[in-house]
């Protein structure tokens, strides 16, 4: 039973503002930003630089509105700015909300904790290069370690908070933003409350054991058994490990993945109970009916959510001062997404996975993907809008099958922003290189004409920045693991996807960066493994050789595990060292890697394991002048140029 203090907290006026401002699209001209509202929101932009006259927008126009149920809208606003914003500068702005009485609140009496300490609003540096980015990955809410983005905050307040002239012209969110496949009993617990609360948009479930999403909700197995919601055949056995962590995984860690979200509800109440404290201040869920050992789980992972949510206001700040940009791995949907050809027929092949799956997709297009290219997904919005806006209560069923079709079907998550150097984010999930001859191998990362149209990005250009969720160029002595697995028919037991696990895929990414056009100097961000290293990159035997820089900030809240990848980075050592004849049967064996070492780990080590959020800073060239990892217990960890002579 709840106290009445629990019951005063779920019946309590909800607030007008659930989730946000996020700033996404930021330039001079251009203001994108997202939001969650408890109601339709009449909002006014105001906008104070230091020099000229103050701008005040009324958003209305602007803004494009999704019902998502009873007492939930997402936002988008994408307001074109007539008058220029100067750069590298702080721009004090302010969201003002229209009450009923034509009174006007600002965000320091909506969401003050969204102001550092003496300002009266938040503010946004406008930068006039990509001179410096934030970038990290894997924020799993109910793992053990401090949160990164608390983390990424705490400097940006060191750094002199909303006065700071010096930020970095991007926050780049690199993948499992979410953890949607591997979610705590809490957290479940208070998805399922803020649903009740907000009255999220219902759906049907076909091919599952329980008719729809509220049967769902109520079924005994749905905490900590939600393998057994599927149907109990033979044929989805497979299936049914692939989403529900079945198959066991002794070289990496296992998933837990028994309390998988599934519903399109599920999922968006994740993306506003990970980016904001409101809503937990608008529930009050208790531990559910379990068994002992389930309850002793749950009591285990009550206190690390607890901590996480303690969090949340410093995240959410920092998302409202960095403008922020966002691509999808693989537990942003579930686990192993789209790995090889076999696991994509298996799980398309059947109604419940599909659904499971073009959910996840439809909550990133409306909570990630949307605010890096509106006017790219802005079409698939609009039939996410008439498919929303049509349920009474529950999403028509024909209308969301068709829904998902559309989203699993679309190309265009890639995107690109020109400045210096350009930034350009890669999609290595959806369009993926399929092993024709033999369907359980690994698909490469990007196919064919993907990687060309990478290439065509990259050509002339004397710098860029690539953001790949995968590292291109990882540890050859972990990939060489996943290898064994893959000749073994088990590429699923040790997630073998890298870049050089497809033949096809590696030789044309390597003929990239061996092409007489590419000279240039080109930094790759990535994130995904757990763990956080460095490396420069040379083109062997060749002049006007482009540099390239491996840059892996992993995780934002996430690690590997502490014995396992020490014997992995010490044996990595030995038996790829640089004359080791090893080295000449890996695919890179044209390229010259050098790897710095962390100057916090001990003697020798590379990889840095601890959660924390990357920071690069870049000269004139977009050459690395600075490599460090903010790590999550305060201390900077610097990655210095290696010694290659």
């Amino acid at each position: 039973m709840h106290s009445n203090a629990s019951a005063a907290t779920e019946t309590a006026p909800l607030p007008d503002i659930l989730a946000g401002p996020l700033l996404r699209r930021i330039t001079p001209t251009r203001w994108v930003m997202w939001l969650v509202a408890s109601r339709r929101v009449s909002l006014t932009l105001t906008l104070t630089p230091p020099e000229g006259e103050a701008q005040r927008h009324r958003l209305d126009a602007a803004s494009q509105c999704l019902p998502l149920g009873e007492h939930a809208y997402v936002y988008l606003i994408d307001l074109p700015l007539s008058q220029p914003l100067p750069m590298d500068t702080p721009i004090p702005y302010d969201v003002l909300l229209t009450q009923a009485n034509g009174t006007q609140q600002g965000i320091a009496e909506w969401a003050p904790w969204l102001c550092y300490a003496g300002a009266e609003s938040p503010s946004v540096v406008i930068a006039s290069r990509h001179h410096q980015l934030m970038h990290g990955s894997c924020r799993k809410p109910h793992h053990d370690s401090a949160d990164g983005l608390v983390r990424a905050d705490t400097w940006l307040e060191e750094q002199g908070g909303a006065a700071a002239t010096e930020r970095p012209a991007w926050l780049l969110m690199t993948g499992d933003q979410v953890y949607v496949d591997d979610v705590a009993g809490p957290m479940l617990r208070a998805i399922h409350a803020l649903i009740a609360r907000l009255g999220l948009v219902d759906e049907h479930l076909e091919g599952a054991t329980v008719e729809d999403s509220q049967t769902l909700y109520r079924s005994t197995n749905t905490y900590y058994h939600r393998e057994a919601l599927l149907p109990d055949v033979t044929s989805n056995t497979a299936l049914r490990e692939r989403f529900f962590g079945g198959v066991k995984k002794p070289v990496f860690t296992s998933a837990n993945a028994h309390n998988h979200l599934m519903t399109l509800a599920e999922m968006l109440a994740m993306y506003c109970l990970v980016w904001s404290p409101t809503p937990w201040q608008l529930i009050a869920p208790d531990m559910p009916a379990l068994d002992a050992a389930e309850s002793a789980i749950y009591r285990q992972e009550q206190p690390i959510i607890d901590a996480f949510v303690a969090g949340l206001p410093q995240c959410a700040r920092v998302m409202a001062h960095l403008p922020t940009l966002m691509i999808f791995d693989d537990h942003d949907v579930t686990d192993d997404w789209n790995l090889t050809a076999d696991w994509e027929r298996a799980a398309y092949g059947h109604p419940f996975s599909k659904r499971i799956i073009g959910n996840a997709l439809l909550a990133y297009l409306l909570c990630q993907g949307w605010g890096n290219a509106p006017e790219t997904l802005n079409p698939l919005v609009a039939k996410v809008r008439q498919c929303l806006e049509q349920a009474q209560g529950a999403l028509p069923m024909s209308d969301h099958d068709a829904l998902i079709d559309d989203v699993q079907r679309f190309q265009g998550w890639e995107f690109h922003l020109p400045g210096t150097p350009a930034l350009i984010v890669l999609d290595t999930r959806t369009r993926r290189w399929r092993s024709e001859r033999s369907p359980n191998r690994p698909s490469g990362l990007m196919d064919w004409e993907a990687l060309i149209e990478m290439q065509q990005a990259l050509l002339g250009a004397p710098s860029a920045v690539i953001v790949s969720p995968a590292p291109m160029f990882g540890v050859k002595l972990i990939e060489g693991v996943q290898k064994i697995f893959t000749w073994l028919g088990k590429p699923l037991v040790v997630d073998a996807e890298n870049w050089m696990a497809h033949r096809g895929a590696a030789n044309v990414l390597l003929h990239i960066w061996r092409h007489s056009k590419t000279p240039g100097n080109y930094v790759i961000l990535s994130g995904d493994v757990h763990y956080s290293f460095a490396y420069d990159i040379i083109v062997r035997h060749r002049q006007h050789s482009p540099r390239l820089w491996q840059i892996t900030s992993s995780g934002v809240k996430n690690t590997f595990p502490d014995t396992l990848l020490d014997v992995f980075d010490r044996l990595n050592r030995w038996l790829y060292a640089p004359f080791s004849p090893l080295n000449w049967f890996t695919k890179r064996r044209k390229l010259a890697v050098y790897p710095r070492d962390p100057d916090r780990a001990k003697a020798g080590e590379r990889l840095w394991n601890a959660s924390g959020i990357g920071l690069v800073t870049l000269d004139e060239q977009g050459r690395p002048t600075d490599i460090r990892q903010l790590d999550a217990r305060g201390d900077d960890v610097v990655f210095p140029p290696p010694k290659t002579d």
